[in-house]
C-alpha cells in the first residue's frame, strides 16, 4: 500500500519538532488514519513523552538501523487508537559513527519503511521526528521521505539556518530522492499580542507564501505540560485552543498529501 512519509525537521533545537509530531499524529489518528511516529532523535523526547522508551538492547529505532529488527518488531501502540510509535533510546547516539562505514547508509530507513509498507501493519502516514542536526540520521529521514515540514518559532532568529536546510533539501532531491518536496512551514510559539510574532509571520509568508500553514501554534501552558503526563494535547486538554489548532493543522496536512480530504475534515471536527 502507499505510505506517505513526512520528515519534521529543523537543525535548530527547541522549535517544537517533537510537539508537532506527537500532536499532528494524534489528530490524524483521531480522524481515522493509521499513523506511525518514528523517533530519530537520540534524546528520545518523543519516546519519553509517550512513556515508550525501550530498555537498552530491546527493539528500537537503533536496532532497526543496525539491521537487527524490522519496523514490525519495533513499532508499539500508544494510548490513542490508530497511533503507533517506533521508539528509541540513548543507544541511538552511537548510530552516526556506527553507520559511517556502511554502504548505502543513507537509505537504511527507507528500505525498512518500504518493507513495512508490504505488511498488514503498514500505516497510512509516517511522521519522522528528526534530530536537531543534519547528520546521518536526518539524511536517512530525508531519503526515506516524500515531503518535509519545517517547524519554526515566531522569533527574531526564525530564518537562521533556513538557507542551509533548504540547500540540504535541494541536494538530497538532486542526488538521492528526486521526489522530495517541501510541504510546509509550521509556525509555533506564536502570540497575537506580540508585534514580533506578527512581523515574523509576515516575513515568513513573504519568503514562503502558501507553504506557511494557515494555522499557527500559539503559546500554551497546557501544551507544554502534556508530555510530562505521557499524553498528547487531545488527552490532556481536549478542549484547549492548542487541540483545536493541531486539528486544523492535521486536516491541512491530510489535504496536502491527499489523504481522504473530505472524510478527514469531517472526522477531525469531532475531536475537539
Amino acid at each position: 500500500m502507499r505510505v506517505h512519509t513526512v520528515s519534521i525537521i529543523n537543525q535548530k533545537g527547541g522549535v517544537g519538532k517533537t510537539t508537532s509530531v506527537a500532536n499532528i499524529g494524534a489528530a490524524m489518528a483521531a480522524a481515522g488514519h493509521k499513523v506511525l511516529l518514528v523517533d530519530l532523535d537520540p534524546q528520545a523526547h518523543l519516546s519519553i513523552s509517550f512513556d515508550r522508551m525501550p530498555e537498552p538492547g530491546e527493539p528500537s529505532v537503533y536496532t532497526l538501523l543496525m539491521g537487527q529488527n524490522s519496523f514490525v518488531d519495533v513499532m508499539q501502540p500508544t494510548q490513542a487508537k490508530g497511533l503507533y510509535i517506533a521508539p528509541t533510546n540513548l543507544d541511538l547516539t552511537g548510530a552516526e559513527s556506527e553507520l559511517a562505514a556502511e554502504i548505502g547508509r543513507e537509505g537504511i530507513l527507507g528500505l525498512a519503511l518500504h518493507a513495512l509498507s508490504k505488511t498488514p501493519q503498514a500505516p497510512d502516514v509516517v511522521l519522522l521526528d528528526c534530530p536537531p542536526s543534519l547528520g546521518t540520521l536526518s539524511l536517512n529521514a530525508l531519503v526515506a521521505s516524500d515531503s518535509v515540514i519545517v517547524p519554526l518559532q515566531a522569533e527574531f532568529f526564525a530564518l537562521q539556518g533556513m538557507a542551509q536546510l533548504l540547500d540540504v533539501l535541494e541536494r538530497v532531491k538532486q542526488r538521492l530522492n528526486p521526489g522530495l518536496e517541501l510541504l510546509g512551514v509550521l509556525i509555533g510559539m506564536f502570540s497575537k499580542q506580540r508585534n514580533l510574532s506578527r512581523e515574523v509571520l509576515q516575513e515568513l509568508r513573504t519568503h514562503f507564501g502558501d507553504l506557511v500553514f494557515p494555522t499557527q501554534v500559539r503559546v500554551n501552558v497546557r501544551l507544554a505540560e502534556a508530555p510530562s503526563h505521557g499524553q498528547t494535547i487531545f488527552e490532556y486538554a481536549p478542549d484547549s485552543t492548542a487541540a483545536e489548532q493541531f486539528t486544523e493543522i492535521a486536516t491541512e496536512l491530510a489535504k496536502r498529501i491527499g489523504l481522504n480530504n473530505n472524510e478527514t475534515e469531517q472526522q477531525s471536527a469531532n475531536i475537539v
